[in-house]
């Protein structure tokens, strides 16, 4: 009798483990699970507020072209290149993050211009911060 309650007792233990084991891989699945979707929610936010801050961008695409314009008498024209816009940030001494903007000038396919507009704490965008990345040049000679 004492050898049958022994393997009664070894069954309900291996059971209770295997259940406690089941628990607990199941916890860490939905764990995993919950970890995802928060990750890609994070994600689909951070998309989100990088296309409203593009979409602020181009409503205020005048000011840019303005501004680059302003920086050299010989700037006739400015055309933006949309699909070349970056989001950074400001590296070890400027830990500010930034939209960097770029194009070229007076319809010259050799030619090129940057700028950098901060971003806010908010995520809106600095349009009174904004400042030449690098220069208007015509194949990579400064314009003047």
């Amino acid at each position: 009798m004492k050898k049958r309650t022994k393997a009664v007792i070894a069954i309900v233990l291996s059971i209770l483990a295997l259940a406690s084991l089941g628990g607990y891989i199941m916890s860490q699945k939905r764990n995993h699970q919950e970890k995802t979707i928060t990750s890609s929610s994070k994600r689909d936010d951070k998309e989100a507020i990088k296309q409203k801050q593009l979409a602020y961008l181009k409503e205020h695409e005048q000011e840019i072209i303005d501004f680059v314009k302003a920086q050299s008498p010989k700037v006739e024209s400015v055309q933006i290149d949309w699909d070349q816009t970056q989001w950074s940030d400001g590296g070890l001494t400027t830990p500010e993050y930034y939209m960097n903007v770029y194009g070229r000038i007076n319809h010259i396919e050799e030619s090129g211009w940057g700028v950098d507009i901060p971003i806010n704490d908010d995520e809106s965008m600095d349009m009174g911060g904004m400042f030449m990345l690098h220069e208007p040049t015509i194949r990579g000679e400064p314009i003047g």
